[in-house]
């Protein structure tokens, strides 16, 4: 593969092959946590990197068969890895394929089929921020390659009468993630910030879209990070740790 990576512990019997090009951070578990599939789902995770997120979700109580695009060739290399690793070859699937075209180069067999579709999707807006500095970080972290419009159409097009779309996004992005997925046909149904502290001021935001819904959506109670002793017990659950060490 070239670059430098090893293995990360998700639990006593799940890994997951990284490097410092790609990589997880706190935002990837909130969402695979937030998403909640169900054993009878198909699911696609789009720009989905390493992996992370489907590899999550095969911690408890996973989905009948997922799958994961992204548009960097290293990172599907490393994602492929770990599921093999794990044993979970037949149940997980990457395909390296640029969101935009996912449809037409690897998902057609998916289209309209999908119960739940998840991104944790470049944060930056085109034009906005210092870029990275490295290619792998630009696609992850800015919009260069697609655009929160472009995951939202893919979504759409994939997803099933009903089916889910969950993402994460800054706060400062509200108004643009809501209204492209709305204009996608996936209307907005909760959301869910999240908070370092109660005094602090949301650093993220989860929501989940429904394809063909009504309009009506609910805000979710704050996600705190921090609680006594260092993490919530939130996020405990989250990361499967029983206390903090």
């Amino acid at each position: 593969m070239g670059e430098e990576f090893c293995w990360e512990e998700l639990s006593p019997s799940l890994f997951i092959c990284v490097s410092s090009a790609h990589k997880f951070g706190t935002d990837a578990f909130l969402l695979s946590d937030f998403a909640a599939p169900r054993r009878k789902d198909l699911c696609c995770d789009l720009g989905t990197g390493c992996g992370i997120i489907p590899l999550l979700w095969f911690r408890d109580d996973p989905p009948r068969l997922c799958y994961g695009a992204d548009i960097q060739a290293g990172s599907c290399a490393r994602a492929a890895r770990s599921a093999e690793l794990n044993g979970l070859q037949e149940r997980v699937h990457f395909f390296c394929a640029d969101v935009k075209n996912f449809c037409d180069e690897a998902g057609m067999e998916l289209l309209g089929s999908v119960e739940l579709v998840t991104c944790n999707p470049p944060y930056k807006a085109q034009g906005s921020g210092i870029l990275s500095e490295t290619d792998a970080e630009r696609i992850a972290r800015h919009e260069v390659l697609c655009t929160i419009e472009d995951i939202c159409q893919a979504a759409s097009r994939l997803l099933r009468f009903g089916g889910r779309l969950c993402l994460c996004q800054r706060p400062e992005r509200l108004c643009d993630t809501l209204c492209a997925m709305r204009s996608a046909g996936i209307e907005p149904k909760r959301v869910r910030f999240v908070q370092q502290r109660p005094a602090s001021a949301p650093w993220l935001f989860l929501v989940e879209g429904k394809k063909g819904s009504k309009p009506y959506m609910t805000i979710e109670p704050h996600l705190l990070v921090e609680g006594e002793g260092g993490f919530s017990q939130e996020i405990l659950r989250i990361y499967h740790k029983k206390e903090n060490l």
